[in-house]
């Protein structure tokens, strides 16, 4: 089973950047995916014409993988803990 992540629409995630000034990302869900991989693509917020930034992609076990190049390793971490601990506040 996937591990059940909250985040089923768009969200926005504030990120500590280190290599430049911090940024607000834009989470995208892939809701057409026929495989059993959870699949959020990754932009920049506020842009008219925004920057892909990757993917973050989960498993069935809630494995995560980034797929991108743009990313460190702690930015990637920072959005995958966004996804994991998402809570829709109404």
């Amino acid at each position: 089973m996937i591990k059940n992540t909250e985040l089923i629409t768009e969200a926005k995630a504030w990120i500590r950047r280190k290599n430049g000034p911090d940024e607000i990302i834009r989470v995208v869900p892939e809701l057409e995916s026929k495989s059993k991989v959870l699949v959020y693509n990754l932009y920049t917020a506020f842009e008219e014409t925004p920057d892909h930034l990757g993917r973050i992609l989960f498993d069935e076990q809630g494995y995560w993988i980034y797929d991108g190049e743009v990313l460190t390793i702690a930015e990637q971490e920072q959005l995958a803990k966004f996804i994991i601990n998402y809570v829709e506040r109404f």
